[in-house]
């Protein structure tokens, strides 16, 4: 499972710190009381003839404390035409997660984290019908000023359509993320998906604009590296913080 969605926009912004719509979560929290929302304007992907669009897939994060946040990701509209075969469109699930901060939180050196997360089945067109979830563990350090590093391992408990059955899915993913000006920064990417039954290899690479202090845009292109992973994909979207 990739996810889309980004990472956590801080305060006071450092793109080597900050992540766009790569798939490597930041281990950094939102701060007690602060509200964050993040969402995906649009995610364009294509593979071997097919073509699937997602529009405003959404994540709100809300800090309960300085160090634990809690997390509301909603599956929005979803258009997908294969390429044999009718179009199907409609929503996905609801996945929730805890967010907790084990150490440097306040980004001036490395920091660590545990996130784990459940979809829940919502009976959607889209949906699946099937309880899964996970355990992320992203970890973050700074290389140089303005150069970042990200790290993370997660682990999917996710349904198996073919073996009618549960599996474990295993994603890898290095993010080094670059501060090109005061307002501009820039990413690339490697995504690795060990699961049933095959690996694919994604890498991508965006650019994220702070327009101020509590909004930014990000956009950029993810390609796979071998026949078992998509194509080719775009997304464009925005995160904004109160």
């Amino acid at each position: 499972m990739i996810r889309r969605l980004a990472l956590v926009f801080l305060l006071p912004f450092s793109f080597a710190n900050s992540h766009g719509t790569e798939t490597t979560e930041s281990p950094l929290t939102v701060g007690e009381g602060n509200l964050e929302l993040e969402a995906s304007l649009i995610d364009w992907r294509r593979d071997d003839g097919s073509h699937a669009y997602v529009l405003m897939a959404t994540e709100l994060t809300f800090g309960v404390s300085e160090s634990v946040d809690l997390r509301l990701w909603l599956d929005a509209y979803a258009w997908e035409s294969p390429k044999i075969g009718k179009a199907v469109e409609g929503f996905g699930d609801v996945q929730l997660s805890v967010h907790h901060n084990l150490w440097g939180n306040d980004g001036a050196g490395s920091s660590f984290s545990l996130f784990p997360f459940l979809k829940i089945p919502t009976g959607a067109r889209l949906s699946n019908d099937e309880w899964e979830g996970g355990l992320m563990l992203p970890y973050a350090t700074q290389l140089s000023s303005g150069v970042g590093l990200g790290l993370m391992a997660q682990f999917d408990v996710v349904y198996d359509e073919v073996g009618k059955d549960h599996e474990l899915d295993f994603l890898h993913s290095a993010v080094i993320s670059f501060d090109l000006t005061e307002n501009l920064g820039s990413f690339v990417e490697y995504v690795g998906v060990e699961g049933d039954p095959s690996y694919k290899a994604f890498a991508s690479a965006g650019f994220v604009y702070a327009v101020d202090e509590t909004l930014s845009l990000d956009a950029g292109i993810q390609v796979g590296l071998n026949d078992a992973a998509e194509d080719v994909g775009l997304f464009f979207g925005f995160t904004r913080r109160w």
